[in-house]
């Protein structure tokens, strides 16, 4: 019998709702110059009130993100992504009427809120729907969205800024979530046993070689991974989940900062309008598109070649983070508008270029639980998109310029270097498996 491809449908769907989501969530850095005369806020305070509208949106992402780990474990990821994407919708065109700070705010924690569950609901479909050789493929292609998102997303959103100012703007975005809603509901199924899509040839491929099992069997068996003993203890005290959560914070950071501050630095540092400021941001983050592809790809193939996770993963990360740091430096001590756009495009790519291997290693080591330990480590990945913005628009706030803000995210980059190389050895650690996998069971 000839395999059915339908997990890459399910790949395909959760692509692009994650492409609506990060556009969702970094327009407003784009609107910020607009919202804020809008508003009438002081130029005294403009940068640090900036940073906080920015940062406002972790606040409810800092929850829901670990929240949603447990209720996609525990409910699915069907339920949990479908109420998430329509709330967030909501939330999207809130902002689009706010008629003050507060309003504005609240409509940030509430996009915060309903945007959490995102990830770890995409973490939950990966682990149920590929087999433990395509799993960083396929969050390699999934995850692709978030830097495409973001390079597209600069000339829409300023194009759309400009056509139909920034409330129209928000108002268009929330109609595109809303359109997702209808195709998710009819298309996608918790577990690949219970689609009428997938043939026994896919089913076979998806559970490594393992004999297809009874629709009853397979429901009863994944409703016993929900009650994994030991969880929290695993989760929090696993030497190789708390170094990948803090190379996580490091990589979150880096992503918030230049997604929520660089179309502030290149119209302030070298007096870029607008329109040039979209059109200049594609570059940075289409490289990371890129980039983020062809490493799941290489982390895989790494996979397959040496069996280990070691070399797959842990080295894949330390590499492209000291590297992602090594670039930070020239931004700082040359300035010069050019060498800035390379170095920074360079940073971001870099920088983005392992969050498959990220997402990876949740699935390698907790598999029984993905869509928890994902929520742990996207809570570190919140916390990151909270400090961020609000400790960059307080360095710039003090300083007058970047320099200072800079010079973190190279001191962090190190940080997540050494911590990897230290006590990041996902082949040595101890496991939570749902007993699907058949090649972690050896």
């Amino acid at each position: 019998m000839r395999a059915t491809r339908f997990r890459w449908l399910v790949v395909a769907l959760i692509f692009f709702i994650t492409v609506i989501n990060y556009i969702d969530r970094s327009a407003i850095a784009y609107a910020i110059g607009d919202i804020a005369r809008a508003l009438h806020f002081g130029q005294h305070d403009k940068d640090l009130l900036n940073g906080f509208i920015l940062a406002a949106f972790s606040l409810g992402y800092m929850f829901t993100t670990f929240l949603g780990g447990i209720l996609a474990d525990r409910h699915g990821a069907r339920v949990t992504l479908f109420w998430a994407a329509l709330l967030w919708s909501a939330a999207i065109g809130m902002t689009g009427f706010a008629v003050g700070f507060a309003m504005l705010v609240v409509a940030r924690v509430l996009l915060g809120v309903a945007e959490g569950p995102n990830f770890p609901a995409l973490n939950r479909a990966v682990a149920d729907w590929l087999s433990s050789r395509e799993r960083a493929i396929a969050l390699g292609n999934a995850l692709v969205a978030v830097p495409l998102a973001l390079a597209i997303g600069a000339p829409i959103v300023t194009q759309l800024i400009l056509h139909v100012s920034w409330r129209g703007m928000f108002i268009v975005l929330m109609l595109a979530s809303l359109l997702w809603l209808p195709l998710w509901w009819w298309l996608f199924r918790d577990f690949p046993e219970h689609s009428k899509h997938v043939n026994a040839a896919e089913l076979a491929h998806i559970r490594d070689g393992a004999a297809p099992e009874l629709d009853h069997a397979a429901s009863a068996r994944h409703a016993a991974r929900r009650k994994t003993r030991g969880l929290w203890k695993f989760l929090l005290r696993n030497p190789t989940l708390l170094a990948n959560d803090w190379a996580f914070f490091v990589f979150g950071y880096f992503l918030f900062f230049f997604m929520t501050w660089l179309p502030s630095y290149l119209q302030q540092t070298y007096g870029l309008k607008l329109a040039a400021v979209g059109w200049f941001s594609v570059l940075p983050w289409l490289t990371a598109a890129l980039m983020l592809w062809g490493t799941g790809y290489l982390s895989d193939w790494l996979l397959r070649r040496t069996g280990r996770l070691r070399v797959a993963r842990s080295h894949v990360i330390w590499v492209t983070q000291l590297l992602a740091g090594l670039c930070i430096l020239p931004v700082i001590f040359v300035h010069r508008l050019d060498v800035a756009l390379v170095f920074i495009t360079l940073a971001v790519g870099l920088g983005m270029s392992s969050n498959a291997c990220f997402y990876a290693v949740n699935v390698d080591v907790a598999r029984a639980r993905s869509g928890t330990a994902l929520g742990v480590m996207d809570t570190f990945f919140a916390l990151a998109g909270f400090i961020a913005p609000v400790l960059t628009g307080w360095l710039v706030g003090i300083s007058g310029h970047y320099t200072a803000a800079f010079a973190l995210l190279a001191v962090l980059a190190l940080s997540s270097v050494l911590a990897v190389l230290l006590f990041h050895h996902p082949d040595q650690s101890a496991r939570l498996d749902d007993g699907t996998d058949t090649r972690a069971a050896q």
